[in-house]
């Protein structure tokens, strides 16, 4: 069984609430990854190659739709959802409200970090913070507005405010209004991130800290040597959660 999972070829599609993320696994490595604007067949297809597949998972945030359905049925793919067989253990209230990001991502943290406390930060389109131990138990974790979404906030919520978007120049006190709004919005999060670092950290020193999702590398640079980046968390993630049910 090790030795086909070893060299088997897989398909993992993560389906976002802003884009879709093919990649191809040999065994435990990735081999090719994508990112799609529109989850259809055909997209996927044409990523895919004529490779010889034997086996896919499909993660969405999103309800089943027909596209989806196709795909499930072309494949013959793992639907993730709360009645899958995990590697971990859920310690949460309502599984059946759990985004499967966030499974994949703890999933993932699991592997690269066996045996100790990891603290991953998803930070894509919501800002995810999520726990687990080093017996591999899920405890649970936030959720909150992503960079993206609080520059939007401001300014449908505030009409006189503009649309501003990330600046590599970090900002500490803006100059006018544009600038202010680039710090209220980096230096806010970061803020908040550095907080729930230390009270953890409190608790165990040893905590890891693991950053991913599309503005993963923006936390890697600010927050220098205290935490690992790894874009890929998640579907290296749903990799293992696919083993794990073959």
């Amino acid at each position: 069984m090790f030795d086909k999972i070893l060299h088997s070829v897989k398909l993992i599609i993560d389906i976002g609430n802003t884009a879709v993320k093919v990649a191809i696994f040999k065994g435990k490595k990735l081999q090719n990854t994508t990112i799609l604007n529109e989850c259809t067949l055909q997209n996927i297809l044409g990523f895919v190659n004529n490779k010889d597949i034997s086996g896919t998972i499909i993660s969405s945030v999103k309800d089943i739709n027909a596209d989806i359905k196709k795909l499930i049925h072309h494949f013959d793919a793992l639907f993730l959802d709360f009645t899958t067989l995990l590697p971990i253990i859920i310690d949460y209230k309502t599984p059946n409200t759990l985004g499967k990001d966030r499974i994949a991502a703890v999933v993932g943290a699991s592997v690269l970090f066996p045996k100790q406390d990891v603290l991953v930060f998803d930070a894509g389109t919501c800002l995810t913070i999520d726990f687990i131990t080093k017996e591999k138990i899920y405890k649970g974790g936030r959720i909150s507005p992503g960079i993206a979404m609080r520059y939007k906030a401001l300014h449908q919520f505030a009409e006189q405010l503009p649309l501003c978007s990330s600046s590599s120049e970090s900002v500490l006190i803006g100059y006018d209004t544009e600038s202010s709004i680039i710090s209220g919005v980096q230096q806010g999060i970061l803020s908040e991130v550095r907080d729930i670092i230390n009270v953890y950290k409190k608790e165990n020193k040893e905590t890891i800290i693991c950053v991913t999702g599309g503005d993963c590398f923006f936390f890697e640079k600010e927050l220098k040597n205290s935490i690992f980046a790894n874009p890929f968390l998640v579907i290296e993630g749903l990799n293992e959660i696919l083993d794990y049910n073959e």
